[in-house]
């Protein structure tokens, strides 16, 4: 019984010692050498954290002791006897590399040597994980993506610590080749090539307004060059695109120039290409899809165009329709391209760690301030694709808002444009417009009832009222009237001062009823009036202040 318990607890042991010993070793990569060609690490060094590793290759780049910087890097696939020589070379372009392409994020370089991150959200997936590798960067070398990495690795004879990784040591060539200094600035003296400010060259700080101004000198000679052409083209569609792309190419010119000048004469340093770079990308993105949506744009206003057609007039109902679809397309169409090009750029430019926004972004907390920012126009939007969905209110409809009599001329992105009888326009927000009440008259059936109301003397003659009415209506513009069964004299009400009655003019089309009953209130009027003479007894004698 002994025997069995002392076995048991045995083997429990090995069992435990066996898992320790396995943790322990997936916390580093161990070797049997590191860097055997390169003898002793010297004690200037530190590579116990990914941080203190990092730091040592800053000071001995200011140092000039690109002997103890080898140390840094993981050799072994460099044959021994070659590492000191390579060691020192690999050092010195990884150390330029870093200083052009990449902004250390030193929250992200833990300062632990087993390379946990504490500060980590618990819902990450390495959240309360012990590292034994850990990604600073990527690069594109020869458009292929190359890490800039750091390994922690255990050599039999000492302890673990931390260097750039060997495929780190193998990228470092191309990455060179490709982000290391220019032929121009080879040729510069090396005054200028010392750093000014925040990491930048001198220069750098005369470079980059040069390269601004070459940008911009190109960018208005293609205009002009566009606006040439657009002069010699005879054919309207043509014309139209030439108009469309003008702006999109001018834009990809700039960004041309900056692209290219940022990559063969001017290789800026780090902390100016995190700028420059989401920067180029932006701008070929802009171009591109403004070159589409502009594009789409001329091409629906050349084909299914509506500037030489007055929608307001009752027979154009099926191209009031046609004019608040095509509009809801261009709005569905910009915001489509809107998404997509800011999830390229996105993407592409890997905005967020360039500009040092990688905790923000990763916690979300940006996505909630920029939705915050953007509510009102997000809502403006939806109000917009709204309308355009449910047909409350088409172009060229006549509507009543907040008792204006207006034309809906305009739904944009934004805002609603309604154009006033007297030719004013308003300019209403999307979502105010369809949050409150508002009267269509061109909705269903354009036929309207026009009613026109007066106060009265109780002893007026109504009959009278009704052949004068009539009379009226014979004088009135036959084709701009309803059915005249529905024309109608009716006392609606009575109080002190006398009786209300309404004179019903039937409309055919709401555009011109404002018009027509216009016409109608006046030539009743002036009968009253003549009637008012001759047995005075039509208007209620009242005094002002009984009035109001």
């Amino acid at each position: 019984m002994i025997r069995i318990i002392a076995l048991c607890v045995a083997a429990t042991l090995a069992t435990l010692l066996a898992v320790t010993s396995v943790t322990a070793e997936s916390h580093y990569f161990a070797r049997d050498t590191l860097n055997a060609g390169l003898g002793k690490a010297p004690d200037r060094i530190d590579r116990t954290t990914p941080r203190a590793t990092v730091e040592s290759l800053i000071l001995m780049a200011e140092a000039g002791d690109w002997t103890s910087a080898a140390h840094l890097l993981d050799l072994d696939a460099i044959p021994q006897d070659l590492q000191p020589r390579q060691g020192t070379e690999l050092a010195a372009m990884l150390k330029s590399v870093l200083d052009r392409k990449v902004v250390l994020d030193w929250d992200q370089l833990v300062d632990r040597p087993d390379g946990l991150d504490v500060m980590q959200s618990s819902s990450a997936a390495t959240a309360g994980m012990p590292r034994r590798s850990l990604l600073i960067w990527e690069l594109n070398a020869r458009d292929l993506p190359a890490s800039i990495r750091l390994d922690r690795i255990k050599p039999a004879d000492g302890d673990p610590v931390w260097v750039f990784s060997r495929r780190t040591v193998v990228k470092i060539q191309p990455l060179f080749s490709e982000y290391g200094p220019s032929q121009f600035e080879k040729y510069l003296p090396e005054r200028l090539r010392k750093e000014a400010i925040w990491g930048v060259m001198w220069w750098e700080l005369f470079g980059l307004p040069l390269l601004v101004a070459l940008a911009a000198l190109v960018g208005w000679s293609v205009r002009r060059g566009v606006s040439l052409i657009y002069r010699n083209v005879s054919t309207q569609i043509l014309s139209s695109v030439i108009r469309a792309a003008a702006t999109p190419i001018v834009i990809a010119a700039v960004t041309t120039v900056i692209m290219w000048g940022t990559s063969t004469v001017f290789v800026f340093s780090g902390r100016l290409d995190a700028i420059l770079s989401p920067l180029v990308a932006i701008g070929f993105v802009t171009a591109l899809l403004m070159l589409i949506v502009k594009t789409m744009e001329e091409l629906l206003d050349h084909f299914v165009g509506f500037d030489n057609v007055d929608l307001t007039s009752r027979q154009e109902a099926e191209n009031r329709d046609k004019a608040t679809k095509v509009a809801a397309i261009r709005r569905v169409l910009v915001l489509a391209v809107f998404l997509i090009g800011v999830g390229v750029v996105l993407s592409s430019a890997n905005v967020f760690r360039s500009l040092g926004f990688s905790i923000l972004a990763s916690a979300g907390a940006l996505t909630l301030v920029l939705g915050f920012a953007a509510r009102k126009v997000l809502g403006n939007i939806m109000a917009s694709l709204q309308i355009a969905m449910n047909q409350s209110a088409r172009v060229g409809d006549r509507v009543v808002y907040k008792d204006h009599l207006c034309h809906v001329e305009r739904i944009n992105f934004t805002y609603v444009q309604l154009r006033d009888w007297d030719g004013i326009r308003l300019v209403v927000p999307v979502e105010e417009f369809v949050s409150e009440t508002f009267q269509n008259w061109t909705l269903k059936e354009p036929e309207m009832l026009r009613i026109l109301k007066f106060k009265l003397d109780p002893r007026v003659d109504v009959d009278a009222l009704r052949e004068a009415f009539e009379d009226i209506l014979d004088t009135l513009d036959a084709e701009q009237l309803d059915d005249r069964d529905k024309a109608s004299v009716k006392v609606t009400g009575q109080d002190a001062l006398g009786i209300e009655v309404w004179f019903a003019v039937p409309c055919v089309d709401p555009n011109t009823s404002w018009d027509i009953a216009c016409e109608a209130r006046e030539k009743l009027v002036r009968r009253m009036s003549e009637m008012e003479n001759d047995s005075n007894v039509v208007f209620p004698d009242a005094t002002p202040a009984e009035a109001a």
